[in-house]
């Protein structure tokens, strides 16, 4: 009863159940820049922070990781002669800005945010303590994880498969800017490329898809967590895939 009272206090529909209490949300870089293709695109990072609000009303507990690729990739960055674990470094900091922004949306937008860095620099950010991060979501508050793993050599994509087994999140869902889902092929250069509506985390590795990598479905294939990839440039679908909608591609251990 006192959660149907919340949910129409904060206008929320009773019929409007979510089928996930606690989530991870993977937001690209790619997806921060919007239509600019580089940078943080103010209008684009401010419907990312309404649609999180949302589903941060109908009590979903939410947690982000941001990559960083709008300002820095460390592969590119090492095809340029710079050091890897330097470049990878640089590409964390980049996460930084990306969860400072999002955060500042947020805020504005009245959620309560917090963001934890696996580096540390505590003038800007907490420490990455997993029973806080739990605590923190426990209490209503949107926790987004800067800094990737804190370690080179692993991508924002492995941040989100371990962070959703650490704070025990039901499900990941991966926001791209470009595409709706996984394809059998670059949609943009191959016209009779498939979209696949689901896939397990075996097919992923063995048709080397490319989507997420290697590390990151080893990671969710052990710990039984489900992957949703679907397009966050139509506004609402972060909800529509929370309410239980099919849309996107919905990767897992194995198909029913």
């Amino acid at each position: 009863m006192d959660t149907l009272l919340s949910g129409a206090r904060m206008g929320v529909s009773w019929l409007e159940q979510p089928i996930f209490k606690r989530i991870i949300l993977k937001l690209s870089g790619e997806a921060l820049a919007g239509q600019l293709g580089y940078g943080i695109d103010s209008q684009t990072i401010l419907s990312i922070a309404k649609q999180v609000k949302s589903i941060h009303q109908l009590g979903v507990e939410v947690a982000v990781v941001c990559g960083g690729g709008n300002i820095w990739r460390g592969i590119a960055g090492s095809a340029k002669g710079i050091d890897r674990a330097t470049a990878d470094y640089m590409g964390m900091l980049a996460t930084v800005m990306n969860s400072l922004a999002l955060q500042d949306a947020l805020e504005n937008a009245g959620v309560p945010t917090r963001v934890q860095s696996s580096i540390s620099m505590q003038q800007i950010a907490e420490p990455y303590i997993r029973r806080r991060a739990i605590r923190h979501l426990e209490k209503g508050r949107v926790v987004i994880f800067a800094a990737g793993t804190g370690n080179p050599y692993f991508s924002t994509d492995t941040t989100a498969a371990l962070r959703a087994a650490e704070i025990e999140a039901e499900v990941i869902l991966m926001a791209k800017n470009k595409v709706d889902g996984v394809y059998s092929a670059d949609p943009f250069k191959d016209a009779t490329a498939v979209k696949y509506d689901t896939l397990t985390y075996m097919d992923v590795l063995n048709k080397n898809l490319g989507v997420i990598d290697s590390t990151a479905a080893s990671l969710c294939m052990d710990n039984h967590i489900p992957l949703i990839i679907f397009s966050i440039a139509e506004e609402g679908n972060i909800r529509r895939v929370v309410l239980g909608e099919q849309i996107g591609t919905t990767i897992r251990g194995s198909v029913d």
